[in-house]
C-alpha cells in the first residue's frame, strides 16, 4: 500500500510517497498559476509510478489542498508540518516554516501540535518578501543570501512589503551597496521570525522546514537571532508532505 502526502504551496508543490513504512520517493514542482493543473500533473506522475486510488491513500495539505479532488482527505498545513517535522527530527520541537505567503511557527509535543502562530496578514517576513526584494536588487534568492554575507549592518525598517520595496529602491538610489541592502533584507525577515518565536516556549529544539531550510545563511542568521542552533534535515522542505503521508496511514 502507498501513502501519499501532497502539499500544494503557493509557490511550490511537494509530494511524499510512503510504501508501507518507508519513504519511497519525494518530488517537487512549481505550483504555477493553477493549483488544479498542478494537482493533475501530480496525479499523472503518480500514475507513471503505478500508483492509483486502488493501491493508495492520499492526503492533501497546503494552500491549494482543496484543488486535489482525488485526495481521500484534506488536512491543514499546521498539523501536517508539525507531524512531518516531528518525524524527521524524532523529538519535540518548535517548527519554523517560512512559506511563500505566510510564516508559521508550530510547537509539537509527542507528535501533536500544542501551539502555533502565523504571520499571514502581510507578506513581510515570508518567502514572497525575500523573492520580491531579490528581484528589486537584481538577484536570485540564492545570490541575495550570498551577497548578504558580504554586507554590513543595514536596517530595513518598513513593516509593509510595499513600503519596504520603496525603502530598498531609495537605498539603491542613495548609492548603498547591494550587499549591504541584501544584509538588511535577510535581517528584516529573520527578525520577524524571531518575534513570532517569542510567543512559544524556547525549551524545545527549533526545526526549520520549507524551501529555505536548504539555505545555510538563513539557518545561521536564525540561529544567531534565537541564540540556539537551528536544526533541519535534507528532507525538511517536504515536512508538510511527509506529515500528510503519515496522516494518510490513519485513513481506514
Amino acid at each position: 500500500m502507498f501513502y501519499i502526502g501532497i502539499d500544494i504551496g503557493s509557490t511550490a508543490s511537494k509530494v511524499c510517497i510512503f510504501e508501507n513504512e518507508s519513504i519511497r520517493e519525494t518530488f517537487v514542482l512549481p505550483t504555477g498559476w493553477s493549483s488544479v493543473e498542478t494537482a493533475n500533473i501530480i496525479k499523472n506522475r503518480l500514475a507513471e509510478l503505478g500508483i492509483d486510488e486502488k493501491n493508495s491513500k492520499i492526503v492533501a495539505t497546503g494552500y491549494g489542498r482543496v484543488s486535489v479532488p482525488y485526495a481521500n482527505k484534506t488536512i491543514t498545513e499546521i498539523t501536517c508540518h508539525g507531524k512531518g517535522a516531528h518525524y524527521l527530527l524524532g523529538e519535540d520541537c518548535t517548527v519554523i516554516d517560512i512559506g511563500g505567503q505566510d510564516t508559521k511557527v508550530i510547537t509539537v509535543q509527542k507528535g501533536n501540535v500544542t501551539n502555533f502562530t502565523m504571520n499571514d496578514k502581510c507578506a513581510a517576513g515570508t518567502g514572497r518578501f525575500l523573492e520580491l526584494m531579490a528581484n528589486t536588487l537584481g538577484f536570485s534568492i540564492e545570490e541575495l543570501c550570498r551577497k548578504a554575507q558580504e554586507g554590513r549592518e543595514t536596517t530595513i525598517s518598513s513593516m509593509c512589503t510595499v513600503f519596504a520595496e520603496s525603502e530598498v529602491i531609495s537605498l539603491i538610489g542613495s548609492g548603498k551597496k547591494r550587499e549591504d541592502i541584501a544584509y538588511g533584507v535577510v535581517d528584516s525577515i529573520t527578525s520577524k521570525v524571531k518575534s513570532l518565536c517569542q510567543k512559544h516556549s524556547d525549551s524545545f529544539s527549533y526545526f526549520l522546514s520549507g524551501g529555505l531550510s536548504e539555505n545555510p545563511y538563513i539557518i545561521n542568521k536564525l540561529s544567531e537571532k534565537l541564540s540556539t542552533t537551528i536544526k533541519t534535515d535534507k528532507l525538511a522542505r517536504y515536512a508538510g508532505a511527509i506529515g500528510a503521508a503519515l496522516m494518510a496511514k490513519t485513513i481506514k
